[in-house]
């Protein structure tokens, strides 16, 4: 793993890849590293035009990419099963749950979840399970999902999860990507038990210099905070395409475990992929099934097939 870089990412011609938030960011570096080894790969983001966008950019940068959009907007469910079931291709490779949003003030999805919690984690577990059966179907399938090092600021709370009590935005932001972790936890473990041979991991990019560290800020008018943002990023933040490098990593690199979580190697904060500390309690069984039973119950969602 030492010095591993998009370089060393092997063929991935014949195989089918799906990259949440892939207009911009962490998201489009994976699109088109995906793309140029030779992976179809499906950019699924909110906005049409910025997702167009990014699709004829990677066409640019890669001649002859297999690249197209398919609208995704995870703060709602009802477009995340239209996404489902106007998936056309029988066999999903490659799902990298990338798309996320980080200390937004309040606000809730369009299903009335805490947008934090319903986008980082409630769009990408409905996601999963709709597109499982497409995932199944394909031998050594992944689902990588980005979360974060900031996960260690705060465990979830099970009796609390929309942060209907009090809502602090770096907590939520916490608990959302503790979800993230717990998620991959326990569908590592589902599938194992049902004798798949896909994958789940998980990844995050140390500090990377993207648009998420800003949005939140700027929805605010809390200029100042912008600013200091974009400071950080010019000068303490590695670039998107180091960023990238441990999804790549877990989407695609050979002997990658189950329940793995890659990210940078220098203090977890740059550098080539490494494997990462994560909390004890992103490893908790009955934490992550009563997760499980909780999304479930609120996406509508049951994954057929993988049960406890």
């Amino acid at each position: 793993m030492a010095g591993w870089s998009a370089h060393d990412m092997p063929d991935l011609s014949g195989r089918t890849a799906v990259v949440t938030g892939a207009n911009s960011g962490l998201g489009y570096v994976t699109a088109r590293e995906l793309a140029r080894h030779g992976s179809r790969v499906v950019v699924a983001c909110r906005s049409e035009p910025r997702g167009r966008a990014a699709v004829d950019r990677i066409g640019a940068e890669v001649p002859g990419a297999e690249v197209e959009f398919a609208r995704l907007d995870l703060g709602d469910l009802a477009s995340v099963r239209e996404f489902a079931a106007r998936f056309p291709y029988e066999r999903l490779d490659l799902l990298v749950n990338n798309a996320g949003v980080m200390a937004l003030p309040y606000g809730t999805t369009a299903d009335g979840f805490e947008t934090q919690f319903g986008v980082n984690h409630l769009g990408h577990f409905a996601l999963t399970g709709l597109l499982l059966p497409a995932l199944l179907a394909a031998p050594g399938a992944r689902v990588v999902t980005v979360s974060s090092m900031m996960h260690a600021l705060a465990n979830i709370d099970i009796d609390d999860l929309n942060s209907d009590r009090k809502y602090r935005r770096w907590i939520a932001y916490a608990r959302s990507k503790t979800a993230n972790l717990l998620f991959t936890h326990e569908l590592a473990r589902r599938l194992a038990a049902a004798g798949s041979d896909t994958v789940a991991a998980a990844a995050h990019p140390g500090y990377a210099a993207t648009n998420l560290q800003t949005a939140g800020p700027r929805a605010e008018g809390r200029r100042g905070a912008e600013r200091l943002m974009e400071l950080g990023n010019r000068i303490v933040a590695q670039p998107a395409e180091m960023g990238a490098l441990p999804s790549l990593y877990a989407a695609t690199a050979p002997g990658v475990r189950p329940d793995s979580f890659i990210g940078p190697s220098f203090a977890m904060w740059r550098g080539a992929p490494a494997p990462s500390r994560r909390t004890p309690w992103t490893r908790d069984d009955r934490a992550s099934e009563r997760l499980w039973a909780a999304s479930e119950a609120l996406t509508g969602v049951t994954y057929e097939g993988l049960k406890a």
